[in-house]
């Protein structure tokens, strides 16, 4: 079997935030097949067969000033870029009661262990709002209840929804990655009646849920704050992140215009998770 040779980006971004997401979302769409997020900024990996010598050319976040953006890379064997990744991709633990691991970590003894194969899909629990939300799920009752999580990514949230006793379970994300990464990590953590679908708000129509969950970012939020407040039953919980403090005021003056009331905040580094209650 051929040795497959990969080029390895290492950026350097400063503020790594909301930058480092920006860029790996170009990073996807250019061609990009795994990303390690550390301390200065971000690993990227795409393989030399698709890779050409102008791939960062067109990418919009490098031309923002609010950001600096540096990079270097290089050619590593698929041997070392595995090694590289899971050196790199550490277990999280939330609360000392969640445990987020890959399937090459040592199981935890905790009331919820969650394995997830991120690929190129977001949402392991490294990031802030991932955390938070784990958090805010961690201290809800699910028992029974029906939950959407929107904007699912690796499926973690919808996960521990499951694992919590929730009842009918849907997860919606528009990316396919997102989509079909989703569907195998439910069924690695045993949580097959989750349903997984690709779409949008859109998909919507008709639906009533308990809770909500919309890990996404601050304008999708906006947009489709109506669209959840429509679809919460009566004295349903709506959990909302993906956004920063100084948005706060603008996602609550949204959410109480559709009659949601706020109702706990948490936050970590300037990131913000919400909870409010139709």
């Amino acid at each position: 079997m051929p040795i497959l040779i990969y080029i390895e980006y290492h950026f350097n971004i400063v503020p790594k935030q909301p930058a480092t997401d920006i860029l790996i979302a170009e990073l996807g769409d250019a061609g990009f097949e795994s990303f390690v997020e550390n301390e200065s900024g971000l690993l990227a990996y795409i393989q030399k067969i698709d890779w050409k010598e102008d791939i960062l050319d067109d990418l919009l976040i490098t031309q923002n000033t609010d950001f600096k953006i540096f990079w270097s890379s290089k050619e590593i064997e698929q041997q070392n870029w595995n090694a590289e990744w899971e050196k790199n991709f550490h277990p999280i633990k939330v609360d000392d009661r969640c445990v987020v691991r890959a399937p090459f970590h040592d199981a935890e003894d905790v009331e919820y262990d969650i394995i997830i194969e991120p690929k190129m899909s977001f949402g392991t629990g490294h990031h802030e709002t991932t955390y938070m939300m784990l958090q805010h799920i961690l201290d809800t009752n699910f028992e029974g209840k029906s939950v959407l999580d929107m904007g699912c990514g690796t499926g973690v949230l919808a996960i521990l929804a499951k694992m919590k006793g929730a009842g009918a379970t849907d997860a919606i994300d528009i990316d396919e990655w997102c989509f079909l990464n989703s569907k195998e990590n439910i069924e690695r953590n045993n949580c097959g009646s989750i349903q997984v679908y690709q779409g949008d708000s859109g998909l919507l129509k008709g639906k009533k849920y308990d809770i909500i969950i919309a890990n996404i970012n601050r304008n999708i939020l906006l947009e489709d704050i109506p669209v959840y407040a429509n679809c919460l039953n009566s004295g349903g919980l709506l959990f909302l992140s993906g956004f920063y403090l100084q948005d706060l005021d603008a996602i609550s003056s949204k959410c109480e215009a559709y009659n949601l009331k706020f109702e706990k905040k948490l936050e970590k580094n300037n990131w913000i998770s919400v909870k409010y209650v139709n």
